[in-house]
């Protein structure tokens, strides 16, 4: 009984000290190494005055939502691990736990943005500022959008006809989606219109590929970490971490 006690509690004085270099050595080591794959990332993004814009005027930019959105949640996560130096005592899992919850929210957030196009209605689209960026200005049965969608950027030109009032067809507008299809009926001003020919374009940008990849590797990094801190919360039951 004694020895099994002696056994336990050198067990015990084992572990506590594998998790206090946890703490205080490994936890540091991966955020230093999430913060590198995260400045490359930022890198990689453009900046907020050289975010993708279409300069069909010379006198206008426009900015691509979707990327400016991902670099803020990016920005945001950096912030967040930049936000203890070297010197910072973890004194907790919790504490540890909270901050990759954090980290992995924001990181989640941006790889959303890049994977999940948002979903317009077609005014909407008619009423996005691309629509002005052309000179000379687009013809009023065209609509443009663009989008991202995982490492592609998308192009997409509806063409419209106009239907009359004495129609036969049964108007209903259409909701929203990332490509609308042929037949798709919308409302703008005191218009009823139709989408007749939809084409679309895509083209592989490197440097997103790369940025999804580091996403990736990032909330791998973060769960890893946070599974080694439940290894000893799960031990320590009594004790929540």
């Amino acid at each position: 009984m004694a020895a099994a006690m002696a056994a336990t509690a050198v067990e015990r004085a084992v572990l506590e000290e594998e998790f206090r270099w946890l703490l205080h050595d490994e936890v540091h080591a991966v955020l230093k190494q999430l913060q590198d794959i995260l400045k490359d990332v930022n890198l990689k993004m453009p900046r907020n005055n050289q975010l993708l814009h279409f300069a069909f005027r010379e006198d206008k930019q426009w900015k691509l939502q979707q990327i400016q959105d991902a670099r803020n949640h990016v920005s945001q996560a950096i912030y967040l691990l930049n936000n203890r130096d070297d010197s910072y005592q973890f004194r907790t899992g919790a504490e540890v736990l909270k901050l990759m919850d954090a980290v992995m929210l924001q990181l989640t957030r941006a790889r959303n943005r890049l994977t999940t196009p948002a979903t317009l209605t077609l005014p909407e689209i008619a009423a996005s500022g691309l629509t002005r960026m052309f000179a000379p200005a687009l013809p009023s049965d065209l609509l443009v959008n663009v989008y991202i969608n995982l490492n592609k950027l998308c192009l997409t030109v509806y063409q419209l006809h106009t239907l009359q009032p004495n129609s036969t067809k049964n108007f209903r507008p259409a909701g929203g989606s990332v490509l609308h299809s042929p037949g798709a009926m919308f409302e703008w001003g005191s218009q009823r219109l139709e989408v007749s020919h939809v084409h679309k374009v895509e083209s592989v940008i490197p440097w997103l590929n790369d940025a999804l990849v580091f996403f990736t590797v990032s909330l791998q990094l973060c769960q890893q970490l946070k599974d080694k801190i439940s290894v000893f919360s799960s031990y320590w039951s009594y004790k929540p971490f």
